[in-house]
């Protein structure tokens, strides 16, 4: 009866024993797996650390080489003023920078005269007066490209400093008050053609039809007739198709130099027409757009720069964006 006594301690001591052993073998592994999962975690974070830092770096050395090709551009600019008194089509800056090998990737790009284009902010004149002569181009320019006309109205009551909402089409902030959410009118010139998405019902696809047409220039630039599209020119003037009609034949006359000069449209205008026309049209330019695309490593970066010429052929950036113009 003693030995049976005696065995029970012993018994119960074992089993405790291997109670605390599987204890401390399951706290083991659970050290293990939270050490485990810590390293995984760090070395993860450090990597996407690491990774952050090279995309920043190599961002940052693209738009360091993307600066340097817009003082390249500038340069060409100058260099084109001291030639001659037009800008065409045919000359240096108008060709295209291939891509051209850089330390660990490639740069390209190519400039583009904007006084090509219909400059939106002449629907308004510096003291807040609707310019007609603009407003009926914009209005030609629009059905031309098969969009309602409506838009001109209602972008001189966006751009013009008043509240009152020109009739018909007009808009001012009781409608833009009215939308979700609710905003007003800029009431000022633009600065980006993106900003008709703002005009109630424009949409994404009438912008793109209209936006290699039109450029957000400060007030009073002319149209350079050497280097816009034929119906930008076609629509100085009301039933006037001589130069959209066919721009195959219009490419290779430009091929030669400026074509239509100032010259071409005062004889294709009537007197009355181009007594109008006259001061709104020439054959120089002093803004133009450079658009660069560089590429290093898996990063690219694209810069659109708007360059201002002034008299003496120097240039200067006045807006920089990225990755749209």
């Amino acid at each position: 009866m003693k030995r049976a006594t005696s065995a029970t301690p012993r018994a119960g001591h074992w089993f405790s024993l291997s109670r605390q052993r599987g204890v401390a073998l399951i706290t083991a592994v659970l050290l293990v797996a939270m050490a485990t999962v810590l390293a995984t975690r760090i070395g993860s974070r450090g990597a996407i650390d690491q990774r952050r830092a090279s995309a920043l770096m190599l961002r940052e050395q693209a738009y360091q080489i993307a600066l340097g090709a817009e003082a390249w551009a500038g340069e060409i600019l100058r260099e084109d003023a001291q030639k001659g008194q037009e800008d065409t089509l045919v000359e240096t800056w108008a060709m295209p920078l291939p891509a051209l090998p850089v330390d660990g990737g490639t740069v390209e790009g190519n400039l583009e005269d904007l006084q090509g284009r219909f400059n939106l902010n002449n629907l308004v004149t510096p003291d807040g007066q609707p310019n007609l002569f603009a407003i009926g181009h914009l209005q030609r320019l629009l059905e031309a490209l098969q969009l309602e006309p409506k838009w001109a109205q209602l972008l001189v009551d966006w751009l013009d400093p008043d509240t009152l909402r020109s009739f018909p089409d007009g808009a001012e902030d009781g409608e833009y008050l009215m939308a979700q959410p609710a905003y007003r009118a800029a009431n000022t010139y633009l600065t980006s053609t993106s900003e008709l998405l703002a005009l109630p019902g424009f949409g994404v696809e009438r912008l793109r039809v209209l936006a290699p047409y039109v450029t957000a220039l400060p007030h009073g630039t002319r149209l350079n007739v050497c280097t816009a599209s034929g119906v930008v020119i076609d629509t100085l003037s009301p039933k006037f198709r001589e130069f959209s009609a066919d721009p195959v034949q219009l490419a290779k006359n430009r091929q030669r130099g400026c074509f239509p000069t100032v010259a071409d449209l005062s004889s294709a205008f009537t007197a009355e027409v181009w007594a109008e026309v006259n001061s709104h049209v020439e054959q120089r330019s002093a803004w133009f757009r450079l658009s660069t695309r560089v590429t290093l490593g898996g990063t690219e970066v694209t810069l659109y720069s708007l360059l201002e010429r002034n008299g003496v052929g120097g240039s200067r950036a006045t807006l920089r964006t990225f990755g749209t113009d």
